[in-house]
């Protein structure tokens, strides 16, 4: 199976701590024969919104690994909450067979990533396909993801941020026209990314 991996470490930490997070990465797993496929590194970013102890920033660093053991999981998720380095963490599954590999690595886009920025959005478009379009998905109750063939990735707001209203609330299918089974994926981006601190759970506000 293929997951990735954000680990939000203290904005002050330097290139050699956040390595020694990855090394963990790569011990836990090297245990069952895992491997780090992509190593990325998003820097230093403003949260959408202050944590709980009035932070509001935080170093983020992205990985891409296999595994068939879901104890690895288990095991990173308890190091990284035991860390005084690591402020959040999250890890999600991408594919079940490691035959998608190679097509997890070639569709990964980040607006905020140095090596790989961009956004599955940024496909040429006509100059008024974005809200104009949006609105016109909408009147006519087709799905603006389905016509496109991506859903929404809690790491890339562009999927997800104009389905979010200016106090926190996701636009309901009804409205926005999308599909249910392409708004269950918004919500669930929705609450990764205010998780992880890209999104706000107040305002329409993103990581910066």
């Amino acid at each position: 199976m293929i997951y990735e991996l954000a680990i939000v470490a203290r904005p002050e930490s330097n290139d050699d701590q956040v390595n020694a997070l990855k090394d963990v990465v790569k011990e836990v797993l090297s245990a069952s024969k895992g491997e780090v496929l992509l190593e990325d590194d998003w820097g230093t970013l403003t949260y959408a919104q202050p944590d709980k102890n009035g932070g509001t920033r935080g170093r983020y660093s992205y990985l891409i690994f296999k595994t068939d053991s879901i104890e690895n999981n288990v095991e990173l998720a308890r190091r990284f909450r035991i860390s005084e380095d690591v402020l959040r963490h999250l890890i999600v599954k991408l594919a079940d067979d490691n035959t998608d590999q190679e097509a997890v690595l070639k569709n990964y886009k980040c607006p905020y990533s140095k090596s790989n920025n961009g956004s599955v959005t940024d496909e040429p478009e006509s100059e008024d396909s974005d809200d104009n379009e949006r609105k016109r998905f909408s009147r006519r109750k087709n799905c603006w993801f389905s016509a496109r063939k991506f859903k929404a990735d809690w790491k890339d707001p562009k999927t997800f941020g104009w389905l979010v209203n200016e106090f926190g609330k996701i636009t309901p299918a009804r409205v926005s026209g999308i599909s249910v089974k392409h708004q269950r994926f918004v919500t669930t981006a929705v609450k990764r990314a205010r998780n992880i601190g890209i999104a706000s759970y107040l305002s329409n506000y993103t990581a910066e």
